[in-house]
């Protein structure tokens, strides 16, 4: 007996698309035999004319969802995930974005044993995106797949057509936490997802409607992908946000210095003076981005000591990164770039003590 398929399609203001949507998608699937039922998780506001679309339609296995919860794709769509009940679940767009046509083949390879996840993937083999897509369009989503290839080496993670198996969400070890709108690469990362199979789909433009693409749902991707990380890598991902953050504050440096120096202060003054800045911007951006949940969960100080321990630890840093650095210098001397090399340790040195100097004493209880 072939497997039930459930289709989950996170709408807003896309009655426009939802006839040609269903019409493709029951052509697609008629003929296969199966059963199967869409969920139409809808976030549209009040007045928009998807219902009376659907109640139009009169599809017995057309469900309509007007949610009533968190909005945003991600949330509809585990929402779908939990609500619908097929063997196979199917998640696409409802801009016809995603050919309804690739479905059963995407159903075939999702429920093949040796898969985890299929995707319909404009970059495997044989996929092509519609080409009126701008220079700086495509930029954009070769750095978002980019960005992601710390977690998967499926060529497209960020595709939005994608099918499993039922329960292949119970793998899950944390809950699904849909913050980016890009859940097919929360769920690869979070079921642990190393059998993937992509079939290669053509990308078309949306015809009705528009774009729901903009500023906010990058950012929501920034904060995903770092959620992701934290995820995947723990203590490391922290690590390496709290060297990113102390580049930055390398740049203030010189940004400061410069600026103390413009304006007539001498240059021990200046230099005085960007370290100040530089500890200060680094203190900062690690309380809000670096340690920012364990500020949330309750800082055992006000924020005026929390800055004094993180100016302690940073200076008895420094004194790490310069001992360890003079004592491998002298040692390598006749090493070729021995003291860059030592140099380079002390860094380290230095940057791993302040991290647990802050992780520990500064930000921690």
């Amino acid at each position: 007996m072939s497997k039930s398929v459930s289709i989950i399609v996170p709408t807003y203001r896309e009655a426009g698309n939802i006839p040609t949507l269903v019409q493709r998608i029951e052509g697609a699937l008629a003929p296969t035999g199966r059963k199967f039922d869409l969920w139409l998780m809808d976030d549209s506001p009040d007045g928009d004319k998807t219902p009376v679309v659907v109640a139009d339609l009169n599809k017995q296995w057309v469900h309509l969802i007007k949610r009533s919860g968190t909005r945003g794709l991600g949330h509809a769509v585990v929402e779908g995930l939990e609500r619908s009940k097929g063997d196979i679940q199917v998640v696409m767009d409802a801009d016809l974005s995603h050919p309804p046509e690739k479905v059963p083949e995407l159903i075939a390879a999702a429920e093949a044993d040796d898969c985890d996840f299929a995707i319909g993937s404009r970059y495997a083999p044989g996929g092509t995106i519609a080409g009126n897509w701008s220079l700086l369009r495509h930029l954009n989503s070769r750095a978002a797949t980019l960005v992601a290839r710390p977690f998967t080496r499926a060529r497209d993670p960020m595709s939005g057509f994608f099918a499993l198996k039922r329960e292949l969400l119970t793998r899950a070890p944390a809950a699904l936490n849909p913050i980016g709108y890009k859940i097919g690469l929360e769920i690869l990362v979070k079921c642990g997802c190393k059998r993937i199979r992509e079939v290669p789909i053509h990308f078309e433009d949306r015809q009705v409607g528009t774009s729901k693409m903009g500023l906010k749902q990058q950012l929501q991707y920034v904060r995903q992908v770092r959620a992701l990380a934290r995820f995947k890598f723990g203590e490391l991902a922290r690590f390496a946000e709290f060297g990113l953050v102390g580049t930055s504050g390398t740049a203030m440096n010189l940004i400061a210095v410069t600026a103390a120096h413009s304006i007539g202060l001498s240059v021990r003054g200046s230099i005085a003076v960007a370290i100040l800045v530089s500890m200060s911007t680094n203190y900062l951006l690690n309380r809000a981005i670096t340690f920012r949940d364990m500020v949330r969960n309750g800082s055992a100080r006000p924020m005026w000591k929390e800055y004094l321990w993180f100016v302690a630890v940073s200076s008895v840093g420094a004194a790490v990164n310069w001992w360890v650095a003079s004592a491998l210098a002298q040692r390598w001397e006749n090493v070729p770039f021995g003291l860059q090399e030592g140099t380079l340790v002390g860094v380290l040195a230095g940057l791993a003590f302040n991290y647990a100097g802050s992780r520990l004493l500064v930000f921690g209880k």
